[in-house]
């Protein structure tokens, strides 16, 4: 039967009872091993009757030594303290074999729960303990801040949204993009030049013929960015509102074993950023304001530009003056445009607002990457500034307040808090008197191969 459990016998010991009723060949058969026995056999007597454990041992040992048969058996495999002697050692074997995956996961728990308990909040007690902790909250998020949103450095943190200097780039470059559309759809090809030709007509005056009006020029202009004015506007509350979910996030996290502070941070935050939100659209408005006042710039591309297009206003002029020419003109910044229209004014009119329009082309290129430069320079500094020095005077104030405020919380741990951290008390207490109780009968087991404690 043992067979159907152990099919190699390995672990099998055979234990023969009432050796007296049948010993005849007995010897044979525990020293043959014809069954394969891997542990062997052992010969006992039990209790008979109302025998003590005494006195059967003392009818054992009689039976064994005087029997004409069993008497020939080796002493060394009969009598229950042989059995008994046989199953220690067996279960010492047994235990010895499990006991470093035992003690293996023991010191793994016992591991993990003291480091659990090292990432509970310090059980403050003092106002000064409390101020201590709330001031490495925010000087860890500060540092987390300047890594994602300054330096670039984002092994914190896997979520792309997290890589914030990449994405505030990515955001950068769809504003450009914006604008440059914007204005592309400004710029009619189907009536060219006549918002110049109107302008001129309506800011003429008496004087010299041939002059710009700079008025003119300058009413064209503010009309073109007031086109995009909404634009960087919208760009900045929407940077602002993503900045906002990065701080939120980051301040969170770092005060992640505090939860009595949460709510308080995501108010200081948010009040923080509506602040600086608020500057910023001001800082772009007058950004945008700048760009209406006046038509100035130092850059040579201006100039260069402008002479570039102006290399086809003979062209231009020709094709308008000849009647007999086509109604479309190739122009290399506008593709095809409809030149018909204008055969109506005067070449002199048409030739200032040629002139006019070239002027605003090459300027309007400066002024579209003077908005994206003077804006990138701005959220740099803002968020520079935001980290550095407002958000921590804001933070500070919010949760500070008035003897103590919301820091004073701190004293008081959190009942999901206090509950783990007797739990992990308790499991470590208990891992460590287990791993002392394994240390000795691991010794016991190699000095006398027994394991019972």
């Amino acid at each position: 039967m043992s067979q159907k459990v152990d099919r190699t016998g390995e672990r099998t010991l055979a234990v023969v009872t009432k050796p007296d009723k049948a010993p005849e060949g007995l010897l044979e058969k525990v020293t043959a091993d014809d069954v394969n026995i891997g542990l062997g056999y052992v010969c006992v007597r039990n209790r008979i009757g109302d025998e003590s454990y005494e006195e059967a041992r003392m009818e054992e040992a009689r039976l064994f030594d005087s029997h004409p048969l069993l008497s020939k058996i080796n002493k060394s495999i009969v009598g229950v303290p042989v059995l008994a002697q046989k199953l220690v050692q067996i279960q010492a074997t047994s235990i010895g074999r499990s006991l470093p995956d035992i003690v293996k996961n023991i010191n793994g728990k016992l591991n993990q729960n003291v480091e659990d308990m090292k990432k509970l909040p310090q059980n403050l007690t003092t106002m000064s303990e409390a101020v201590i902790a709330f001031m490495r909250v925010l000087s860890s998020a500060k540092e987390s801040l300047k890594k994602i949103l300054v330096r670039g450095e984002f092994e914190e943190y896997v979520e792309a949204e997290m890589h914030c200097t990449a994405r505030l780039a990515d955001k950068l470059n769809d504003f450009s993009k914006e604008l440059q559309h914007r204005s592309d759809n400004y710029s009619a090809k189907e009536k060219f030049l006549m918002e110049e030709i109107s302008v001129l007509q309506e800011t003429k005056a008496i004087g010299l013929p041939n002059f710009l009006p700079r008025a003119a020029f300058l009413t064209v202009l503010q009309r073109k960015v007031k086109e995009v004015s909404d634009i960087p506007i919208d760009f900045v509350q929407m940077v602002w509102s993503y900045i906002e979910e990065v701080v939120v996030k980051v301040v969170s996290f770092h005060a992640d074993a505090y939860p009595q502070l949460q709510n308080s941070i995501r108010r200081a935050t948010h009040n923080l950023i509506l602040k600086v939100k608020d500057k910023s659209v001001e800082r772009v408005k007058e950004i945008v304001e700048m760009e209406k006042l006046a038509d100035y710039t130092c850059n040579p591309e201006y100039t260069s530009i402008w002479n570039d297009l102006m290399t086809q206003q003979n062209n231009f002029l020709t094709s308008i003056a000849d009647a007999t020419n086509e109604k479309k003109f190739t122009f290399a910044e506008y593709g095809e445009i409809n030149v018909h229209h204008l055969r109506q004014y005067q070449l002199v009119v048409v030739e200032q607002a040629f002139d006019m329009k070239m002027r605003l082309t090459a300027y309007w290129k400066i002024v579209l990457k003077r908005l994206v430069d003077s804006l990138g320079l701005h959220l740099l500094y803002s968020i520079q500034n935001l980290i550095n020095k407002e958000m921590e005077q804001e933070i500070i104030h919010e949760l500070m307040g008035l003897d103590g405020g919301v820091i004073g919380r701190l004293l008081e741990e959190p009942p999901s808090v206090s509950s783990k951290r007797e739990k992990l008390n308790k499991s470590i207490s208990l891992l460590k008197k287990s791993k002392e109780v394994m240390a000795r009968i691991m010794d016991r087991i190699a000095a006398h191969g027994d394991c019972s404690e």
